[in-house]
């Protein structure tokens, strides 16, 4: 048998060349095994029953439901490869049973009034600008925050595109997502397609050296951090009193889709959700939605009852 940190090591090996799962994936795998692997020291062999459920009792002692259910899946995942490889002859999690309840957040979403609020005070922002550097980035700045809302993308996946991902003639979009899958999403609103085409023209040098569709005054790629600190000044110059993040539009893109009756089927194809009951979370965010049929639709509402 190999030692615990040679196994390791040959599994995130195999996460990388074989499953090519990201970066920021790799980098939590590593950390929950180390993590097994210091705590399995006290214990002769590490696979046995007694020091996975002692690990296991550390765990929910330690941390919250959602790390927890993480931590546990990676150390899951590396035992089940250990045992595809034959590495490992009898695997514990078999035997043991693993049932939590993790409670349920409810996406964060930002009311539809903001958002008009919010885009009005970056479009009067652009108007002001009289310096062509300062109009040249609220062009990029506008271009960013309407595709995050009409298309519903995550920061990482709108950091991430490249100039040829986006089809300006046919006003589509290829969306590289979780676990290298695509998804092709249309832009079909003329002034979010506007504000795209003139980005790109203000940015056409920078864009074609670089490769990368969103830069920044550098011409190099531009960061996640950067986008969250763009939504964070045009927060406050439209003196909004809520803390919104970048993820907070595709929570909003999803829900007020809903609201409109949109096929929740269809929105699971546009968000890149791999199975249903993910997004089947926004339909209890829906409450307006709720309300109004409730309100209106409510058989009730054709009795007529005398009242006491």
């Amino acid at each position: 048998m190999y030692a615990l940190e040679t196994l390791k090591e040959k599994y995130l090996l195999y996460c990388q060349t074989q499953k090519e799962l990201n970066t920021k994936t790799l980098k939590a795998y590593r950390i929950d095994l180390t993590q097994f692997i210091t705590f399995s020291a006290a214990f002769d062999n590490p696979f046995s029953k007694e020091n996975l459920s002692s690990y296991l009792a550390m765990l929910h002692g330690t941390y919250q439901p959602k790390t927890t259910k993480r931590k546990i899946a990676s150390l899951k995942a590396f035992f089940h490869y250990l045992e595809y490889e034959e590495l490992l002859e009898n695997n514990p999690f078999n035997k043991i049973c693993i049932s939590f309840r993790e409670p349920q957040r409810l996406p964060k979403t930002i009311p539809a009034n903001t958002i008009q609020v919010f885009l009005n005070t970056i479009y009067h922002e652009s108007r002001q600008e009289t310096t062509p550097a300062k109009r040249k980035s609220i062009l990029r700045d506008i271009a960013v925050i309407e595709l995050l809302f009409a298309t519903g993308v995550r920061i990482s996946e709108l950091c991430s595109l490249k100039y040829q991902d986006i089809d300006m003639e046919n006003h589509s979009l290829l969306i590289w997502g979780k676990g290298a899958k695509e998804r092709i999403i249309q832009i079909g609103n003329p002034d979010v397609i506007l504000a795209l085409s003139s980005y790109i023209e203000s940015f056409q040098i920078e864009i074609h050296q670089s490769g990368w569709l969103f830069v920044n005054r550098l011409g190099n790629r531009l960061s996640e951090q950067s986008v969250r600190l763009m939504i964070n000044k045009y927060v406050k110059l439209a003196d909004i009193p809520m803390h919104i993040t970048p993820h907070m539009f595709r929570h909003s893109f999803a829900t007020l889709l809903l609201e409109a009756d949109v096929d929740i089927r269809y929105i699971q194809k546009m968000l890149g959700h791999s199975s249903i009951t993910t997004t089947e979370i926004y339909t209890s965010v829906s409450m307006h939605k709720q309300k109004a049929i409730l309100t209106e639709k409510h058989p009730r509402n054709e009795m007529k009852v005398n009242g006491g």
